[in-house]
């Protein structure tokens, strides 16, 4: 197993060969899934494509699973190897990929079962509602498929191996372009064959990152169902609020196909359009969060905490240069992009506009994700998972309530960036604030320990087990003047 590679070096250069190389695998997949709505739309029916916009906030729903599981799996290993535990790297591995197999068994299950009433809540009707439902009750079955091959993906970032996590969804995206017009035209399947290639696709990404994790790095230890449950509560403790954080955003995105489904399936068919442009143009961003959590947890592990500080401000700056350009970019190739997918009147509205105004609050998004990968990797799970319920919910539903209300469909979009910016900055705020309290209370801790005292007040047993979340007794200690010696 390779030694931690982010407790020295330049940070910088770090986080451009992670992001880049996390971004690269990404966009592939993001990109076929574009492919699979300009296919579809090729087939001219209006409604296939606002099926595919239903059917992707479901299934962006789902994956968030998937998505909470892998960070647990980067906070936990990074932070081992950053420590140079190779043994319990190997032991947590084992054990996040069961867990992740069993979660994601579970909640595949329950939205199979009622694939008809989420499309209905989120606002799917008549024939588009058939569509995907078909379309989800192919793909859903495979989403245990996809959880281990994200885990596994997140097995090799914590170790470094970027570019082998990057070929993992290298392969997978080069299947589904392969299967796609094969499926939905040669074999004239249609929908359900962009379903199927999809599949295929995440077996494609399960085997090749599987292989990296077990045969090139060897990360894999015998399970046994005694460590698991050792390892269950401490799995848990980061996955639940990492599941909850992402699982958050689909709730605010379905909110947000709710609200646009009031004004017809045209928005909806435009906002499908938006919603596959966005990861392409913005993969870089979306897999900034995924790219940082390694180093900010091999060098928490290392207790390198002005590393950590310096990871945090280059990935925001990078991030803010990353967007605008992307953003003048698309503003410039709006109606290239119209014209590609076929579109009209109203769908066509929603994409000029995101092009022209709402892709620039992205650098908000960027902030948001940096600020994640900060709460995820320092032991602060829980403050991601009520900052990204508190976007999902005051952050979006208000905002984008009442600028439906006052504007139509598109208000409705400006309203959701609106809510991105507020809190984009307050997670900001709060990210520098844990990076400072973290550093200071272990500042303290190497202080009482260097003057050999004992602390007047009993730290709790929460305390003594996590040092960098201990108690204000400590800090208070340096400013007794009167300590207790040993």
């Amino acid at each position: 197993m390779p030694k931690a590679k982010f407790i020295s070096g330049d940070i910088f250069r770090h986080i451009v060969l992670m992001s880049s190389t996390n971004a690269i695998g990404l966009t592939a997949l993001f990109l076929v899934d574009l492919a699979d709505l300009f296919f579809i739309s090729l087939l001219g029916e209006a409604e296939l494509a606002a099926a595919v916009g239903y059917a992707g906030t479901i299934a962006f729903f789902t994956t968030s699973f998937t998505i909470g599981l892998s960070i647990a799996m980067t906070a936990l290993v990074s932070k081992a190897i950053g420590q140079q535990d190779k043994s319990r790297a190997r032991q947590l591995v084992t054990n996040v990929l069961a867990t992740g197999f069993l979660i994601s068994s579970l909640v595949a299950g329950l939205a199979w079962i009622f694939t008809p009433e989420l499309l209905t809540l989120i606002g799917a009707k008549s024939r588009t509602h058939a569509l995907a439902v078909e379309y989800l009750h192919i793909l859903l079955p495979s989403l245990p498929i996809l959880g281990m091959a994200m885990s596994a993906g997140a097995a090799l970032r914590s170790v470094g191996d970027a570019k082998r996590a990057m070929w993992s969804t290298l392969a997978g995206g080069g299947v589904n372009a392969l299967l796609d017009p094969l499926f939905i035209f040669a074999l004239g399947l249609g929908l359900p064959g962009a379903a199927i290639a999809s599949v295929v696709a995440r077996f494609a990404v399960a085997g090749v990152a599987l292989s990296g994790v077990i045969s090139k790095h060897q990360l894999i230890s015998a399970f046994r169902i005694g460590g698991l449950i050792d390892d269950l509560r401490g799995i848990l403790k980061v996955a639940l609020p990492a599941m909850m954080t992402n699982v958050a955003t689909p709730m605010g995105n379905a909110y947000v196909t709710a609200a646009i489904a009031h004004f017809g399936d045209a928005y909806v068919a435009g906002w499908a359009v938006v919603g596959r442009i966005m990861p392409v143009a913005f993969g870089m961003i979306f897999s900034l969060s995924g790219a940082i959590g390694p180093i900010v947890g091999q060098n928490f592990g290392a207790h390198a905490y002005p590393r950590v500080k310096e990871a945090l401000s280059k990935a925001l700056w990078f991030n803010v240069v990353y967007v605008l350009a992307i953003s003048l970019l698309l503003y410039g190739s709006k109606d290239l992009l119209i014209a590609a997918f076929g579109v009209s009147g109203d769908a066509a509205s929603v994409i000029d506009f995101f092009c022209t105004w709402v892709c620039f609050s992205f650098v908000f998004n960027g902030a948001m994700f940096v600020a994640n990968a900060a709460f995820n990797n320092l032991g602060y799970p829980s403050t991601s998972t009520l900052l990204n319920f508190g976007k999902a919910s005051l952050g979006t539903i208000p905002f984008a309530y009442f600028g439906g209300q006052w504007f139509g469909a598109l208000g409705v979009l400006a309203g959701q960036a609106v809510g991105s910016i507020v809190f984009g900055l307050l997670g900001l705020w709060m990210a520098y604030y844990i990076v400072t309290r973290v550093t200071n209370k272990h500042l303290a801790k190497q202080q009482l320990e260097a003057q050999n005292l004992e602390p007047r007040v009993p730290l709790t047993p929460f305390c003594s087990s996590r040092a960098y979340m201990c108690a204000e007794a400590e800090v208070d200690q340096l400013n007794d003047p009167a300590p207790t010696p040993k």
